[in-house]
């Protein structure tokens, strides 16, 4: 690609297979160094040597397993980045499940929670650890996955919805914190990817996640799905220099024209297109709801 992250140490969450692998791929092609964690520590292995093949002089892997939503392996994990690079230039918050499956009131609880403590809790606190070296270098990017449960309902899966959209607003609003320190942190949309998250859908079941949503879930697995290369490709553009100062948005990797977007920047800067935002009655030609 041609936005290059020559130099540049970037960490992945989730780094291990899915999106967050192949992520890591095109870092690595890029120019990055890597820290990849995840919570499994053969597929981390498995995953740096498979990437330890495409290094360049001067690159650098480390796997470091890590629970994202654990306040002490966030501490150890960026000691550990510190002591191995001094610098954090990009992190990539892709750790995240689909957790309990079902009606809310006959889902397991602590598997609800659950979703919530690693989709949104361990998205927040990787960033509470990262942003004081990013504010000391006064440069950043923080990229937070998102996708389709931050946009629209999810019946059944309803911690992975609520947890997706409280990011996507969690970002807007470190994205205004930190725009001073030049900080840029978005929320990517990857597209409907064939993930081990889809194979959990259709282990659970049209009775856990819904007959219609069930149905869509495996005519996406037949069809082949989104693959991860758009979306992988997306989190280089926003890694790397050329996105410099456009913040706070939530980007479809495949609807969106985003290599497009450093010419618009002041647009991007000025309004609120790309946002989550109510849609009021105006908004859709309706003249008897608001003012």
């Amino acid at each position: 690609m041609s936005f290059l992250l020559n130099g540049k140490v970037a960490i992945i969450t989730g780094a291990n297979q899915g999106l967050g692998l192949a992520i890591s791929h095109k870092y690595v092609n890029a120019g990055a160094s890597l820290v990849m964690c995840a919570r499994n520590n053969d597929l981390l292995t498995r995953a740096k040597r498979e990437l330890s093949a495409e290094l360049a002089p001067g690159q650098v892997i480390e796997v470091i397993p890590a629970d994202v939503s654990d306040i002490k392996s966030v501490e150890q994990l960026l000691k550990a980045t510190m002591q191995r690079f001094g610098r954090i230039d990009i992190l990539v918050n892709n750790a995240g499940v689909y957790g309990a499956m079902g009606p809310i009131e006959e889902v397991d609880w602590a598997q609800w929670i659950r979703a919530i403590e690693i989709n949104l809790f361990g998205s927040i606190l990787m960033c509470r650890a990262v942003l004081p070296t990013m504010k000391e270098q006064k440069k950043g990017k923080i990229i937070q996955l998102s996708g389709g449960g931050a946009t629209n309902p999810m019946p059944n899966i309803s911690a992975y919805a609520a947890s997706k959209a409280a990011i996507v607003r969690f970002s807007e609003t470190l994205a205004e914190e930190v725009r001073d320190f030049s900080i840029d942190v978005n929320a990517i949309a990857p597209g409907a990817l064939n993930s081990r998250m889809l194979d959990e859908v259709l282990a659970a079941g049209p009775d856990k996640v819904g007959q219609a949503f069930f149905d869509k879930a495996v005519q996406q697995k037949e069809s082949g799905g989104t693959g991860f290369d758009r979306g992988a490709e997306l989190a280089v553009f926003l890694a790397s220099d050329a996105s410099n100062g456009i913040t706070g948005k939530l980007i479809s990797a495949v609807w969106d024209k985003w290599e497009n977007w450093p010419e618009h920047k002041d647009e991007l800067y000025k309004s609120d297109i790309y946002t989550l935002r109510r849609i009021a009655g105006r908004d859709r030609g309706v003249s008897w709801g608001d003012k």
